[in-house]
């Protein structure tokens, strides 16, 4: 088969992505190591719960960390339990983190 002189034999995609190398401040944007930084008001406007992966968030740590703490009862706050799905209050996330809970109307 004859290629075509135009055509270009490359990757799709190879020039679309940058490439990945290691270490924490290689690319801040894109580092699967930065995580958000969640402020009291942040928390706040969550509402009453939030689901576990948001607590965890919060927290600072990854989502299988959070759920297997939950399963195995070591999550350190209460969590609320409706079926499959896992619950968090928000109250008692400020009151680990030495917060004061949103303020009641």
């Amino acid at each position: 088969m004859r290629d075509h002189p135009d055509r270009h034999h490359r990757h799709p995609f190879r020039d679309r992505f940058t490439p990945r190398t290691t270490g924490r401040d290689a690319h801040p944007k894109t580092s699967p190591t930065r995580r958000r930084i969640w402020t009291p008001e942040q928390v706040r406007a969550l509402g009453m719960t939030t689901d576990l992966e948001t607590a965890a968030s919060v927290l600072g740590i990854g989502r299988t960390l959070a759920y297997d703490l939950a399963r195995t009862g070591d999550f350190p706050v209460r969590l609320i339990r409706l079926g499959r799905r896992v619950l968090v209050p928000v109250a008692a996330l400020l009151d680990y983190l030495g917060e004061s809970p949103p303020a009641t109307d």
